[in-house]
């Protein structure tokens, strides 16, 4: 059974991250591609499988599987014979790389939602920006990316020397709120957070999907 992959038509947020995880690991997968704006996943059937109301869903042969983090971490455990190995194996390894996830949702990722929020969010849905946390998050961000800096000084992504999915949670929000939010909150930092930054976007995968949007034909 092809594994059904519940998403709008943009490779954005946590439906991008997946989509890129399919790719990187040549997982065929059928679009079951939501009608957002009528709130397509807002409707009786899509809340049975995702109580929350949000994108991304997976289907993969009867098991419902929601959050984009969560999704992930199943297709490169499940699938990890088909690219490149996205969580280690050696416990050493694993546990760095489950510190530098952590890093990223509990440091990165905060500062990043509220910078979207007012920066994409809100005005899309009319409702004011909020420019005093806007303020703050930039330079809680800027802090954080402080830290990121001194870490890729040693190494070559967040984990060790190879790229994991901590580093690929990074995409999450964080090219939205550049290329919707028009804030380059990556631009201008230091060599080590800029050298790794391109490393992860420039991925084929990604730069793919960011051209095409979500596609039947990603994972082909």
């Amino acid at each position: 059974m092809v594994l059904k992959f519940y998403s709008g038509p943009y490779a954005a947020g946590g439906a991008g991250l997946v989509a890129m995880v399919l790719a990187e690991l040549h997982i065929p997968f059928e679009l079951m591609l939501l009608d957002m704006p009528n709130k397509a996943h807002k409707t009786p059937e899509y809340l049975a499988m995702n109580p929350f109301g949000l994108v991304p869903v997976i289907d993969d042969d009867g098991l419902i599987l929601y959050e984009s983090r969560a999704i992930c971490r199943y297709l490169a455990e499940k699938y990890a014979d088909q690219g490149p190995p996205l969580i280690p194996t050696d416990p050493k390894a694993k546990a760095l790389f489950e510190q530098a996830a952590s890093v990223e949702f509990a440091n990165f990722f905060p500062p990043v939602v509220v910078m979207c929020t007012q920066t994409v969010f809100n005005p899309n849905l009319n409702r004011p920006v909020n420019e005093v946390a806007l303020a703050q998050a930039k330079l809680d961000f800027a802090a954080k990316l402080d830290v990121y800096e001194a870490i890729l000084s040693k190494q070559k992504y967040v984990a060790g020397n190879e790229l994991t999915l901590a580093d690929l949670f990074h995409l999450i929000f964080t090219p939205m709120l550049i290329g919707w939010g028009k804030l380059d909150v990556m631009a201008d930092r230091g060599p080590n957070v800029t050298r790794w930054w391109k490393d992860i976007t420039s991925r084929p995968t990604w730069v793919k999907l960011q051209e095409e949007g979500i596609t039947k034909s990603v994972a082909a």
